[in-house]
């Protein structure tokens, strides 16, 4: 017997199987996907430009466009005209994306602990991780205020507090680098 879809059910085609497992891993069991929600998620970058350039992996132009035209009709981001510019475009989260973080936060904290990852990258990881679920709801609760209130990100926020522990860790590393 199927489960009933909400009215807010992502647009997908229907899965190999009604697994969620299944029908989670089409959608998002790319290469790419999960990276571009990253970036959007902690980056501040929702034009394609600024998606690309700081692209930590490198993806190609014609990969980035490619998943974000399909994390915008599957539901994931909605596209936007910037107001600033008329031929540039905004990505936003939507709240299936945002409710996303925990899962990220659990793929991090694996990663940190089984793979070979380096401390500035596997920081913000760490921090939600540690931080537990209240600082999950905290960072779910920002980026609905900047990605569906379309607000500015706070000053004193989670989003800027786990930028700073990036920076001072990259910093940090550098200067590691450096010394050996």
């Amino acid at each position: 017997m199927t489960q009933p879809v909400s009215a807010e059910a992502l647009r997908v085609a229907p899965g190999k199987s009604g697994c969620p497992i299944n029908m989670t891993m089409e959608l998002l069991g790319d290469r790419w996907s999960l990276v571009v929600l990253r970036d959007i998620m902690f980056s501040g970058n929702t034009h394609f430009r600024e998606l690309l350039g700081a692209s930590l992996e490198r993806i190609a132009s014609n990969t980035l466009a490619a998943r974000l035209a399909k994390l915008v009709d599957a539901g994931l981001l909605s596209r936007d005209d910037d107001p600033s510019h008329r031929q540039k475009i905004e990505y936003h989260l939507t709240e299936a994306a945002i409710q996303l973080v925990p899962l990220l936060t659990e793929l991090g904290a694996w990663g940190a602990r089984w793979l070979p990852t380096t401390p500035e990258l596997a920081i913000r990881a760490q921090l939600l991780a540690d931080g537990g679920p209240e600082l999950g709801q905290r960072f779910m609760d920002e980026l609905r205020h900047i990605h569906l209130h379309r607000k500015p990100a706070p000053e004193n926020g989670v989003l800027a507090e786990l930028t700073a522990a990036y920076q001072q860790t990259a910093r940090a590393a550098a200067a590691h680098r450096a010394d050996e």
